[in-house]
């Protein structure tokens, strides 16, 4: 066994018969696959035994499943514009591993602009959720501008969580920051945020995400998101 740690294997090592004993013992554990792509191990699988083929099946499925995650995750990553008659099929309808987010704007409405320039920017940073903005007046029937910008966060067809008007959305001044850290909040996104931006500001606003629940204030009577209307 040229692995054996013996006299005479030290000996043929000396005379260069032998590679080095700690070299011998890393090319016996790379494995004959290691380092190759999909298509090299396609190729090359014909010069392995039935051992090696087992393990590459293995590994093969491996990579399979990793990339049909990265797949997954990287599916989306633009902000769509999407119309009244699309809300159920990309918004309620959505697969249920998918978060969505849809901003609901007036173009008319400076904010709503800003709004849509920082989704654009999550919505390339985070390619695994589904980021969408909608014309409020495809959607919602008479819906008043102090409710705009209008953020709404839907998973499994549920709403998770909505922002709604210019103080719960961060006021003029939004920072893309603020705006993932508030969607982190929900649940829609894995922020690499430490800690909240502009804590001082974010402290003293009314928390932005709204569990859904029976109760129903002013505020939401004026501002109806539960259920959009199709026209």
């Amino acid at each position: 066994d040229p692995s054996e740690d013996t006299e005479w294997n030290d000996i043929l090592r000396h005379f260069g018969i032998l590679p080095p004993k700690g070299k011998l013992e890393d090319e016996k554990e790379k494995m004959p696959y290691e380092g190759m792509n999909l298509e090299e191990l396609q190729e090359a699988e014909d010069g392995f035994d039935e051992a090696d083929r087992k393990a590459i099946e293995t590994y093969r499925q491996q990579r399979m499943q990793e990339w049909k995650c990265l797949q997954r995750r990287q599916k989306y990553g633009e902000l769509r514009e999407i119309c009244g008659d699309q809300y159920v099929q990309e918004v309620t309808c959505a697969p249920e591993d998918v978060w969505v987010v849809i901003h609901l704007y007036r173009p008319s409405i400076p904010m709503c602009l800003l709004v849509n320039e920082h989704l654009s920017l999550l919505a390339r940073k985070f390619p695994e959720a589904k980021f969408l903005k909608a014309i409020v007046n495809s959607c919602i029937q008479n819906y008043q501008d102090r409710c705009l910008p209008t953020i709404l966060v839907y998973k499994t067809g549920d709403m998770k969580g909505r922002f709604v008007g210019a103080a719960e959305c961060g006021g003029r001044d939004l920072k893309v920051e603020e705006l993932e850290w508030k969607l982190a909040e929900v649940g829609a996104l894995e922020t690499d945020l430490e800690e909240a931006p502009r804590k001082d500001i974010l402290n003293m606003m009314t928390l932005s995400v709204q569990k859904i629940s029976a109760r129903e204030d002013s505020t939401t009577k004026s501002c109806d998101v539960m259920k959009p209307h199709i026209t």
